[in-house]
Formats: structure tokens, sequence, C-alpha cells
């Protein structure tokens, strides 16, 4: 299941507890490399979003990046909400590969994994999350 920007931005947050050792350790040593997205329009309003990052510690991580660079993408296009079709992560080589798919609309969608294009965005920002 995919994380959304909020909660793998939550895990970045209790990451700051000091903690020495542990996952909270972990978490605090996460320093991802953004590789790049590239967008493909499929149709009027789905567009499909290929991340690429070095250094995700899941496939939240990717699905997060991808999320991201689907919200700025609606932005940019006018419209201010996206919704989540699918993400597919590969990992190889300590290359992380995500094929996403979100729907773009300038009214809130039907559907449980919709996003507020603005709100993310600014999630994605504090987070230190590119966006396209």
């Amino acid at each position: 299941m995919r994380a959304s920007v909020a909660t793998v931005l939550a895990g970045a947050v209790a990451a700051c507890t000091g903690a020495t050792d542990g996952p909270e350790a972990a978490r605090a040593a996460f320093a991802p490399r953004y590789e790049g997205v590239q967008t493909r329009l499929l149709d009027a309003d789905l567009v499909n979003f290929l991340v690429e990052m070095r250094g995700a510690r899941s496939a939240d991580d990717v699905g997060a990046y991808a999320e991201c660079a689907a919200a700025q993408y609606a932005l940019i296009r006018g419209f201010g909400f996206a919704r989540h079709v699918r993400t597919n992560v590969d990992e190889e080589g300590g290359l992380w590969r995500g094929d996403a798919v979100y729907t773009v609309s300038p009214t809130l969608p039907d559907g449980a994994r919709t996003l507020d294009a603005e709100v993310v965005v600014e999630a994605c920002v504090a987070s230190g999350i590119p966006t396209v």
C-alpha cells in the first residue's frame, strides 16, 4: 500500500526526536537523491508519471515522489485536484523507479485517493521532495 506525502512527512518529523539508534536513527539518516520525473499525457485528464530516485527506504518514498509530481503537474495545468489511479514500483541496483498514473481535474474527483494539489505541494516543499 502506498503512503501519502503526509505519512512520509510524519515519518520525517518523527525522525527529529534526537534518538541515536534504532528506527528513529535510520529515518534521520534518510538522504534520498531524486533523479527526475517524466510525464506522459495519456488522455486529456489522465497522466503517467515516471520517477526515479536513489536512497528510498521503501516503495512509499517513491510513491510520495510521484504524488508530489502529480500535484505540481495539476497546478501547472490549472487544475486543483488529482486522483491516484495506480503506482508500480521497482528497485534494481539501488535505483528505485515508480510508474504512477493520476487523473487531474478542476473539481474534487470521486474516489478515496484524491489530492488537493495545493496542500500536497506545500507538504512536498516542507519535506524536501521535489515537484515537476
